[in-house]
């Protein structure tokens, strides 16, 4: 009984809900596919290099960070939201904070209040663009003679 579930289970990326009468208190790290149209009150993560794709529908909410690969937005986010792969703002989107992406895409309608700050998919490339965390000292001014 149990052993056909877990073979049918591995066949492909594991899809969670969360409905529209949920309310989930704490972080959420999965993997697969990840569909809010309740609440969540905490950030979500999912691995930089996986397949993990999250929806938020458009009575979905999220208060946190979401920081997912791939992420499409219909619904509010209060936080900031990281994708390293793909990012879609949908019409009835509202993000409260800022947005870290590669690559966007932005329906008419969909509304961000904070930043839009591209990052690169390499650290290297980040280096060459002069985005590296490391800060030059500022340099020592001359002695003023009176």
């Amino acid at each position: 009984m149990f052993g056909s579930g877990e073979k049918a289970g591995s066949r492909g990326p594991a899809h969670t809900l969360i409905s529209r009468a949920t309310e989930i208190v704490g972080d959420v790290h999965f993997s697969g596919e990840l569909i809010i149209e309740g609440k969540v009150k905490g950030n979500i993560y999912a691995e930089d290099d996986s397949d993990a794709l999250i929806r938020i529908a458009d009575k979905g909410a999220v208060e946190g960070e979401v920081c997912v690969p791939s992420i499409v937005v219909n619904g509010l986010v209060q936080g900031d939201v990281r994708s390293a792969n793909h990012i879609e703002l949908a019409a009835k989107a509202i993000v409260v904070g800022n947005v870290y992406y590669n690559l966007i895409e932005m329906v008419m309608g969909s509304e961000v209040n904070g930043n839009l700050m591209h990052i690169s998919a390499s650290r290297k490339e980040a280096k060459r663009l002069g985005l590296d965390t490391k800060k030059i000292p500022p340099k020592k001014k001359a002695a003023q003679s009176s």
